[in-house]
């Protein structure tokens, strides 16, 4: 059961590119990187600590979060039947000396806790990058465990 049934998901984005946005192994769902995009068009563009401060990086990050549960609802048809995150990636692109990486990832980590309860919960890794597809501030990858039924 979901933490908040009425957060509302997005449409999933589709790729960008030639490749698949989910593949499914067993109990584990690989997403691939998602934007803080809304009907396919990005919401925040930018480098965090120059055109973009930490707040609107965090709803940057939560966006990016709730595309990436856009894809596992897609693919599995209901957010029940995900045992955790397991892993979370984050890639931030950002201005020479921006050092507040980590708050602006937890927008995506608080999500997830919000959305899925301690399911929610999840490791994680998060760098800075010099430019990111788009000109986008940031994109998450995400690995889903799935429960066995």
């Amino acid at each position: 059961m979901l933490v908040e049934p009425e957060l509302k998901l997005p449409a999933p984005p589709p790729p960008r590119g030639n490749y698949m946005a989910t593949v499914q192994h067993d109990s584990l769902l690989f997403i691939s990187g998602q934007f803080p995009s809304i009907n396919g068009q990005l919401a925040y563009r930018g480098k965090l600590g120059r055109d973009l401060d930490v707040a609107e990086g965090y709803q940057a990050a939560r966006l990016c979060a709730l595309n990436a549960l856009s894809q596992v609802q897609k693919v599995l048809l209901s957010l029940d039947v995900v045992a955790g995150i397991a892993r979370m990636e984050g890639y931030l692109q950002t201005a020479a000396g921006f050092q507040e990486h980590a708050k602006v990832l937890d927008g995506a980590s608080d999500l997830f806790h919000q959305v899925l309860g301690e399911r929610g919960a999840h490791t994680r890794a998060v760098f800075g990058v010099g430019s990111l597809p788009l000109d986008a501030p940031i994109e998450i990858v995400v690995t889903a465990c799935i429960k066995k039924i």
